[in-house]
């Protein structure tokens, strides 16, 4: 058979190569039980050498489906957000799908944007990581939706996947009380359901160890490097000796609180120890190496998108899914030897 050199190939084409009906090709195609194997390598075959590529505009029409999925995170410059993706990716891939990735900067206007683009490319549903903590757009979304973040808690009527803020707060305060740190200070993010659960944990932690919580200093950022470097600056003008530990809510605060001890003449974990949250690869090439809560990122957005598909599926059955953080000790972390040095007082004094 001739074929021109600018002709896609058609299943027509495949079915005359492979010596078999059309109807066979297309079982072939589907991995339908009902074909030989002989015959279904046969029409494999045929589509290798002639190089066919399935119909998917044609297919989406059949079905009213695109294949495309959404994912709108709040900061794709974030490493951890960049793993969320990933895992969302992947999973997508397995299922045959393609995936448009947004990032909303934190900005409810521009999530809105995104999510009026998703509507617009016909996706079939999306993973949205709430920046505020509401979800009123998603209401006009009408697509097939499933939350990540902490904002998931409130909306039961969304499947959700999360990380175990809580467990994950409560090991990495084990973790310092065991090493004698028990009122570490905190840098926390912007005011958001996550730093309420954080703070929640704390609390219950301190009163179980006989510790006032309010006795505890803390310093406030925007979950990067430079709002955590200010924020360690003040905790360290307003502490001095106080300061002998530090409890990030995130990792890139806990790398900024890093740049700012060796900012003031100090020395990480010798004058200060420093655990952060989240797990991202860099805190693995810091010196010294960042112990942190591990949060599951790649996992998230896996299962997110495992349950997304189910949804896109007909499953209606809404969960909420928390997957465990992990401790990853590497060397930001001392045992407490008591009052710190001097020199941490002379810090304070600014």
């Amino acid at each position: 058979m001739s074929k021109s050199r600018n002709r896609q190939p058609t299943i027509i084409d495949i079915a005359e190569a492979a010596g078999v009906s059309k109807s066979t090709v297309a079982r072939a195609l589907s991995d339908s039980p009902h074909i030989g194997e002989k015959t279904r390598e046969r029409v494999l075959s045929a589509v290798r050498a002639l190089g066919y590529e399935r119909n998917h505009l044609a297919q989406s029409l059949r079905s009213g489906r695109t294949g495309m999925l959404g994912l709108v995170i709040p900061d794709i410059a974030n490493p951890f957000w960049a793993e969320v993706a990933r895992g969302a990716q992947d999973e997508a891939a397995r299922s045959g799908a393609s995936l448009l990735v947004f990032s909303s900067d934190w900005d409810p206007a521009r999530e809105a944007s995104h999510l009026r683009a998703l509507r617009q490319a016909r996706v079939d549903g999306a993973i949205v990581n709430p920046v505020a903590d509401n979800v009123d757009g998603l209401g006009r979304f009408g697509l097939p939706v499933v939350l990540i973040g902490s904002s998931a808690e409130r909306f039961p009527e969304l499947s959700s996947v999360g990380s175990d803020i809580a467990q994950g707060v409560a090991l990495g305060l084990n973790h310092l009380a065991m090493l004698g740190h028990h009122r570490p200070a905190l840098l926390l993010g912007s005011p958001r359901l996550a730093r309420v659960r954080f703070l929640r944990v704390v609390h219950d932690h301190c009163i179980a160890h006989d510790v006032d919580p309010s006795t505890l200093l803390m310093e406030e950022g925007e979950y990067t490097v430079e709002s955590g470097r200010a924020a360690m600056l003040r905790l360290l003008e307003r502490g001095g000796d106080a300061v002998r530990c530090v409890f990030a809510a995130n990792d890139l605060m806990a790398l900024g609180a890093l740049l700012a001890v060796r900012e003031a003449g100090l020395k990480c974990p010798d004058d200060v120890s420093i655990l952060g949250f989240d797990g991202i690869p860099a805190g693995a090439f810091s010196d010294p190496g960042l112990t942190t809560v591990a949060k599951p990122a790649r996992g998230i957005g896996a299962e997110g998108m495992k349950l997304l598909v189910e949804a896109i599926e007909g499953d209606v059955e809404h969960r909420r899914v928390l997957l465990p953080c992990a401790l990853e000790v590497r060397g930001s972390l001392a045992e407490d030897a008591g009052a710190g040095p001097a020199r941490l007082a002379a810090v304070g004094r600014g």
